[in-house]
């Protein structure tokens, strides 16, 4: 691998990351096609990860409208590897600059269930945090070697809250945000920032204020936040700012309190 790259540019005020090459994954899901209309412009090399093969046609069709050079693949990261073959077979034909990994699943107790069924808490466990956590560690690795690059991980605000309705939705992406962090203070010191994105409820919408759920935000305006952040190497953004005050909320209920609460949330 060449290490003889062009630095990484910081967006300026049009958000132009021109000259970088990108991986998002979950780049047909909402947030995923948020973050690649907002990245797309002349010169970036954009490759795109996804699992509905329509859709991630569709983005491609809007980003290369933009300028960008676009390459896709429909597949699914819980084949981790499949999913790992595909990583490092793309950053050596073409090193990543920015990583951004967005894909997961979020799915919640099934009805008249008391308990997830055990099919559903091992296919939620591979997707919102073994395979992102494999493909964090392994471009990861190779970023520290080039002592350059940038990863993005979605997690979510619910990691901080142990949801009887969503377990392992939000075990698993409890334990990918302490990855996560971990990943992040072995990579700081070879030049390779991680950051943790965490945001409440979004939705597909592209205008500002809720549609019904509790701080409901679009995903565009997730992803902006989100490019502001990775590109800043902060440990982690939450957003909106009321998941911020449930957080601590949480931490701070006496335990009786904080069970019925949480008791009540569910649907």
């Amino acid at each position: 691998m060449s290490s003889h790259r062009t630095p990484l540019i910081t967006p300026e005020g049009n958000g132009s990351f021109a000259s970088m090459r990108v991986l998002i994954t979950g780049a047909s899901g909402n947030l995923g096609s948020a973050l690649a209309k907002q990245l797309a412009a002349p010169g970036l090399r954009l490759c795109l990860w996804g699992r509905n093969h329509e859709r991630l046609a569709a983005i491609t069709e809007i980003c290369e409208a933009a300028g960008a050079a676009v390459s896709t693949r429909s597949l699914d990261i819980s084949d981790i590897p499949a999913a790992l073959a595909a990583l490092t077979a793309d950053d050596d034909a073409d090193p990543f600059d920015l990583v951004l990994l967005v894909a997961g699943q979020g799915d919640t107790l099934g009805p008249r269930r008391i308990v997830e069924d055990p099919e559903q808490v091992t296919r939620m466990a591979m997707a919102n945090f073994v395979a992102p956590a494999a493909l964090a560690a392994e471009i990861g690795e190779r970023m520290a070697q080039r002592k350059r690059g940038r990863i993005g991980i979605v997690g979510t605000a619910a990691a901080s809250h142990s949801l009887p309705f969503a377990a392992t939705y939000s075990a698993s992406k409890a334990g990918l945000a302490r990855f996560s962090d971990a990943l992040r203070i072995a990579l700081k010191s070879h030049g390779v920032s991680v950051t943790l994105i965490s945001p409440g409820f979004f939705a597909a919408s592209t205008t500002e204020g809720s549609r019904g759920r509790f701080a409901e935000i679009p995903a565009s305006v997730v992803a902006k936040r989100m490019i502001l952040a990775v590109t800043k190497g902060k440990a982690e953004l939450i957003t909106p700012w009321p998941f911020v005050a449930l957080q601590w909320i949480g931490w701070l209920l006496p335990r009786p309190l904080r069970d019925r609460l949480l008791l009540s949330l569910s649907p």
